[in-house]
């Protein structure tokens, strides 16, 4: 059972931020990494043993993201939508997160671009492209929260955060909480612990 009508307003942008330190502690270059949102309280009746491990600072907060290992697939925009569509969480899991890096160019360099690879060819020589780092994540009853990291401004205080920043990659990753039978096309889903 999951407590998530208990978990304080912010549970979700701490969550975020605690994710987004903890991927930025190693480094850029990274495969994009999933992450189940589970409720400590819960996890800590579950598994009393994990209070140790967990410390103070972390038993005190509301959620406790447990790393899910790589996804399967290739990670560009399409396998990524195609590995999520395949998951479906149990239902102790409150919510999920996913650490993904990409480059992104501005508005006008997408119109620019007359097709998709014309685009990938921008996306690699544009001076105005940035490589960021997004963390998005969803509760199942919706919330959304969302980091970028910019490569150039790799600082802890440059992170950006809002309800509202990744909101496709927040879309995609609500609909791993959607039960199988509302998902087109997928017969085949892989549940995560």
């Amino acid at each position: 059972m999951h407590s998530v009508e208990t978990l304080p307003e912010d549970a979700l942008s701490r969550a975020v931020i605690e994710i987004e330190r903890h991927v930025s502690s190693a480094g850029w270059d990274q495969p994009a990494q999933l992450f189940a949102l589970v409720p400590t309280g819960d996890l800590l009746a579950a598994e009393p043993q994990l209070a140790a491990e967990l410390g103070a600072d972390d038993a005190s907060q509301p959620l406790t993201p447990v790393a899910q290992g790589e996804l399967p697939g290739g990670m560009d925009d399409e396998h990524l939508a195609d590995a999520l569509a395949r998951i479906e969480w149990p239902e102790g899991v409150s919510g999920c997160a996913l650490a993904v890096e990409r480059i992104v160019l501005p508005g006008a360099a997408e119109t620019d671009a007359e097709s998709d690879a014309e685009l990938a060819r921008l996306a690699g020589s544009d001076p105005r492209r940035h490589e960021v780092r997004m963390v998005a994540a969803v509760l199942r009853e919706g919330d959304r929260f969302g980091a970028v990291r910019l490569r150039t401004h790799d600082e802890d205080n440059a992170v950006l955060t809002g309800v509202d920043l990744v909101p496709t990659l927040c879309q995609v990753l609500s609909l791993t909480f959607e039960p199988s039978a509302e998902r087109d096309g997928v017969n085949n889903e892989e549940k995560r612990p």
